[in-house]
């Protein structure tokens, strides 16, 4: 059991399909299937066939003796003699010739002994199905009984007898037997063969591509010369041919997008050690400023050492968000006006650049939300907007970045506005999504990504809700942590 384990899995590994037995493959199977359904369509034929060639020669023999008879009845049969009667009956193969006109029935030529009767074949009335009995009944039974045969030939009012033994008629129909079963299987090796070809061709080689793609694919998916070459068909392999290509596509840059952020993560995690001493050290210079006497000083460092302090959390949060997910949130009630304000001075605008900043949340307006987090979302949406506006040269511009919000209900929409030069098409399909969905050139897309994956951790939701030149605006929607309204009410 375990060589057998062994065995498959070195063949997933190789990308190779395994071995197939001959007598199981499909190839096989549709050969023998074909055979099996033509010689049955022709034993549908063969039947019909033989009895039809039975009738015929009952049919010629007593044509030839209905001339021996029309012969014998211009002259006097009464005379013939024995040794004429016997070439007669010789030549034509019959053992009596008899006619039959007007109801009276005249003897013309018999044997020395009249012969008994094992069957009678009435031409003029035959069916079928009584063709088929009588032909079939001589073939498996007959040779030694004797056959009465009669009827009409032309539109001579006669009607011809003849009694014939059925040895030679079963012999001829021995022969065409033989030989009509000799056709049809060759036939039938034809048509199956020429049918096999065609299905294998249209089906099945198609079918057997497929999967030794999937197992190269399998084996090596970053590997893109693996991707199947769909071919140019409008049928259900064309189709399945192109899905799989499709599917293979889209595994393949996801794995390339995985592998690329697991490279970023081994990048980040080795500048996080040594930015994560130079961040300490900065950490106790700032204890020191809050020492000093100077006002400007006692003013600024109270944001520089939150700041720090947010730099050294997020820097010893990189080797976890590498490793596993984010963090639940940890929601506390929090005064949005206070945190958009904390961004304003994090995000240090230079006013050089002609960027304004408004922070239009009501003071009053409160939001359950982990404090680290919301503030990560809102400096990436804010920072994505200074660089776009910061990167147009016209000094006319208008450059404002306003953050507003408000209450429904139960929940807080926060908007992020600016009047930059839009997102551009790409950025818009791909918004989100890490490495595609950048806002600016040469940008991750990172920033957006992570924004999303913190705001569903709080089960709210951000989207874009305009992007147009002079006009961009994201939404982000936090739902209430409870029940009851955050801000008091019921």
């Amino acid at each position: 059991m375990a060589d057998k384990t062994r065995q498959e899995g070195g063949e997933r590994e190789t990308g190779t399909a395994p071995a197939v037995p001959l007598t199981r493959g499909l190839s096989t199977k549709l050969l023998l299937l074909t055979i099996l359904f033509v010689m049955a369509a022709e034993v549908l034929i063969f039947i019909p066939s033989v009895a039809n060639f039975g009738l015929q020669w009952m049919e010629q023999r007593l044509r030839s003796a209905a001339l021996v008879a029309i012969v014998l009845l211009e002259g006097d049969p009464d005379r013939l003699s024995r040794e004429a009667s016997n070439d007669i009956l010789m030549t034509t193969g019959v053992s009596a010739i008899a006619v039959r006109d007007g109801g009276t029935s005249r003897l013309l030529v018999v044997s020395q002994v009249p012969p008994a009767v094992d069957m009678h074949a009435d031409l003029d009335n035959i069916g079928p199905l009584q063709a088929i009995a009588k032909t079939f009944g001589t073939l498996f039974f007959g040779g030694d009984r004797m056959l009465r045969i009669f009827g009409s030939i032309g539109s001579s009012p006669k009607q011809y007898e003849i009694i014939v033994p059925d040895r030679e008629l079963r012999a001829a129909l021995l022969v065409y037997a033989r030989n009509v079963a000799l056709l049809s299987l060759v036939i039938s090796l034809i048509t199956a063969t020429l049918v096999f070809y065609a299905i294998n061709r249209i089906m099945i080689r198609p079918i057997r591509m497929m999967t030794q793609s999937m197992l190269a694919f399998g084996a090596a998916p970053e590997d893109a010369a693996r991707i199947i070459q769909p071919e140019d068909r409008s049928d259900e392999i064309g189709i399945a041919e192109r899905e799989l290509a499709a599917m293979q596509k889209t595994l393949y840059r996801t794995l390339g997008e995985r592998k690329r952020l697991a490279d970023l993560g081994l990048a980040v995690s080795k500048i996080n050690h040594d930015m994560r001493n130079m961040l300490s050290s900065a950490q106790l210079m700032s204890d020191r400023l809050t020492q000093s006497v100077d006002p400007t000083v006692q003013s600024l460092a109270p944001r520089l050492v939150r700041t720090l302090d947010r730099a050294v959390s997020y820097t010893q949060g990189v080797l976890e968000y590498g490793r596993t997910q984010e963090a639940p949130p940890k929601r506390r009630r929090l005064r949005l006006n206070q945190l958009v304000e904390d961004l304003r001075a994090t995000l240090a605008i230079d006013s050089a650049n002609g960027v304004e900043f408004v922070n239009a949340v009501d003071p009053g307006l409160e939001i359950e939300a982990d404090a680290e987090q919301l503030f990560r979302v809102l400096a990436n949406l804010a920072r994505n907007a200074v660089e776009a506006m910061s990167a147009e040269k016209d000094t006319a511009l208008v450059r404002r970045l306003t953050i507003s919000a408000h209450r429904e209900e139960r929940s807080v929409e926060i908007l992020v506005s600016d009047t930059g030069p839009g997102l551009p098409p790409k950025a818009r399909e791909n918004l989100f999504t890490a490495f595609r969905g950048g806002a600016r050139s040469g940008g991750t897309g990172l920033g957006l990504a992570i924004a999303q994956e913190l705001v569903r951790a709080h089960g709210g939701e951000i989207s874009l809700k305009e992007s147009r030149s002079g006009h961009t605006v994201f939404s982000i929607l936090i739902p209430d942590a409870n029940d009851h309204d955050v801000n008091g009410a019921s």
